[in-house]
């Protein structure tokens, strides 16, 4: 898949585990979406 190379990709970049890579990307899309209104579907 894309998203598991792209992760891989980065986690190279960054010098970290992809497992770390993971958990910041998951805290970088969580804070988005609340920052965003935490809304499941965005109001367009």
């Amino acid at each position: 898949m894309k998203a598991t190379e792209d992760a891989r990709k980065y986690a190279a970049e960054q010098g970290i585990a992809e497992e770390e890579a993971l958990k910041k990307g998951m805290e970088a899309k969580s804070k988005e979406f609340v920052e965003k209104g935490a809304e499941v579907y965005a109001k367009v």
